[in-house]
């Protein structure tokens, strides 16, 4: 059970479990394009229809879900049930979860089932502009011509970056993986949960599914990006100074330490973090430098919000804002992410 940041999500905790275990998805109908359809059923995935009401096809679903549970199969999913469109956890959705606790009235099956959380970051997505689009202007929703074209445009560019020896690297992707929850064991704090009606039930399940929650949020590897994003944010000025923000990405990575946050090169010297995070920042034009000083680029700051609030869940804690560039005051008129509702 992982945080959904990217649809290369999948790509990526396949590649790391390639030598320990096969995982068959659950994926979304978006994927059942060439060719997409034909790699994920490689991988073994099942595809489901979001918000599709009919009764028939969930109890189809349900079904064929009890019967890969019995069989002991690996599966993967996102409790989420969609990217995070501004980059925070989101709430967790029940249905699959209902139907993967169920096969445990199955006399039959005398197994248990593990659900192991799986944080997932990155210092670029691939799809982020497009992700955070509709929270800086909902208007802002384009066209299926519109999307084929900005895919085509993308891949043929990095084609021919790829062919002139130009590609860059898009930075740093982590998985990190916590402590199993045995399903056996929580039902037994809960007795007879399962055989509830199916609202009692749900209600019920939230919590196993909020217990997840907090456990895949407190695995999320914090990459150089997202360390930078919070630094330059947490001044809440266009102007900082680029000492002060070395100076506070290193303070937030030793409350990090203090949460047992996992921080990828946690241990290098905090300038050769910054190196990493500067060569994207600087690649997405999102800051520039001027001087001895990193600049917000206005445009930017919507896309640096999305990186830092990978993070925010754990950072709770704000230091005191030092004042600095006077000059610069606070731009409340900047681009910035709408909640999600």
């Amino acid at each position: 059970m992982m945080n959904h940041r990217s649809n290369a999500d999948y790509l990526v905790v396949a590649y790391v479990l390639a030598y320990g275990a096969h995982v068959s998805y659950a994926v979304g109908e978006w994927a059942r394009v060439w060719p997409l359809e034909y790699v994920f059923k490689s991988f073994g995935s099942y595809f489901i229809r979001r918000g599709f009401r009919e009764p028939l096809y969930h109890a189809v679903l349900e079904r064929y879900v009890h019967l890969i549970t019995k069989n002991g199969v690996t599966q993967g999913f996102f409790p989420e049930g969609r990217l995070s469109r501004d980059g925070r956890l989101g709430p967790p959705k029940l249905g699959l979860l209902d139907y993967i606790c169920r096969t445990l009235l199955d006399p039959d099956f005398d197994r248990d089932v593990w659900f192991v959380p799986v944080g997932i970051n990155f210092d670029r997505v691939l799809e982020d502009r497009a992700l955070i689009r509709e929270l800086v202007d909902e208007r802002d929703r384009p066209g299926r011509l519109s999307q084929l074209w900005t895919v085509t445009t993308y891949v043929a560019s990095n084609v021919l970056r790829l062919a002139t020896g130009r590609l860059k690297r898009y930075g740093r992707a982590a998985v990190n993986f916590g402590t199993p929850l045995s399903l056996r064991q929580w039902v037994a704090t809960a007795p007879g949960v399962l055989e509830l009606p199916k609202e009692q039930r749900l209600g019920k399940l939230q919590g196993l599914a909020a217990l997840v929650m907090e456990r895949i949020g407190a695995i999320i590897p914090v990459t150089p990006v997202p360390l930078a994003a919070a630094a330059l944010l947490s001044f809440e000025q266009t102007v900082v100074p680029k000492g002060a923000v070395l100076e506070r990405m290193d303070q937030l990575r030793d409350r990090l330490r203090d949460v047992n946050a996992k921080v990828v090169r946690g241990g290098s010297r905090i300038g050769e973090v910054w190196d990493r995070a500067w060569r994207m920042l600087r690649m997405r034009r999102l800051v520039v430098e001027d001087g001895g000083s990193m600049i917000v680029l206005p445009g930017g700051r919507p896309l640096l919000e999305f990186y830092a609030n990978s993070i925010a869940h754990l950072l709770p804690i704000r230091g005191p804002r030092v004042p600095f560039h006077k000059a610069h005051d606070v731009d409340t008129e900047l681009p910035r992410l709408r909640r999600q509702t």
